[in-house]
């Protein structure tokens, strides 16, 4: 399964039309959470424009609305600086989900597809030859993110959702840049086929404690990977330097 980098100008969705500014933002934010704009990169609207083939007024359009979720970052006579990525960030973002996902399995008991989950699980573990390990990592990455949100939706929580939704995109740039340089795929068959169980037995205690045990098990795993990249790069958290993402 290869995950799209960039959306038409013209159509999405059932050949529904999307403007140009919402296209650009699209392609800049999925580049963005990917890692293929590195965090702290620095980047300018001439660049922008050629990478991507787009006019000022969608990059200006994007870059406001990248700046309002905390992607990007004005830095006057510089351009745009990719927001770093730092300790404090993986943190909040951790923190958050351990004690959001418990609450929305909690909520999913008795609710959730659980024929749905076994499909999103096993596409979190394809594996197609033919891409390159970034890919699979996208592929991952937008699997897990099916699979998390699904059992959020079927919470009945429309804020838990948005929340958590938002949570596993900051999620996705952490995992492509610890995962990416140390050149591995994140695993978690166990704990979501564990997770199914309990949906199934409809058992709500121990869909929530599984729910936290795997939150606990990824971060430890993520962060292990992100020190790991770190040395390895000899780079340091928060990223700081003028980076070139070309």
């Amino acid at each position: 399964m290869i995950i799209p980098t960039a959306l038409s100008a013209s159509a999405i969705e059932g050949n529904a039309p999307i403007s140009f500014g919402d296209d650009a933002y699209s392609r800049l934010r999925s580049d963005i959470i990917s890692c293929r704009l590195p965090p702290g990169a620095f980047v300018t609207e001439p660049e922008l424009m050629q990478r991507y083939g787009i006019r000022k007024a969608s990059v200006r359009v994007a870059l406001v609305r990248l700046a309002h979720e905390g992607y990007m970052q004005s830095r006057p006579r510089k351009g745009y600086q990719i927001t770093p990525i730092t300790l404090r960030d993986v943190e909040e973002v951790f923190t958050l989900r351990v004690q959001l996902e418990p609450l929305a399995a909690r909520l999913a008991v008795g609710r959730v597809d659980t024929a749905h989950l076994r499909e999103l699980e096993a596409a979190c573990r394809q594996h197609d030859p033919a891409l390159s390990l970034s890919e699979h990592i996208q592929s991952f990455m937008h699997a897990n993110k099916a699979f998390h949100l699904a059992i959020s939706a079927a919470s009945g929580n429309e804020r838990l959702h948005r929340t958590l939704e938002s949570l596993l995109d900051e999620m996705s740039r952490l995992v492509a840049l610890g995962f990416g340089v140390q050149k591995t795929k994140p695993e978690i068959k166990h704990d979501h086929n564990a997770l199914i169980d309990a949906f199934e037995e409809q058992d709500a205690k121990r869909a929530e404690t599984i729910a936290r045990r795997h939150i606990e098990t990824f971060q430890s795993m993520t962060m292990e990977k992100l020190y790991a990249s770190l040395a390895q790069t000899g780079a340091a958290i928060p990223f700081t330097g003028a980076g070139s993402w070309r």
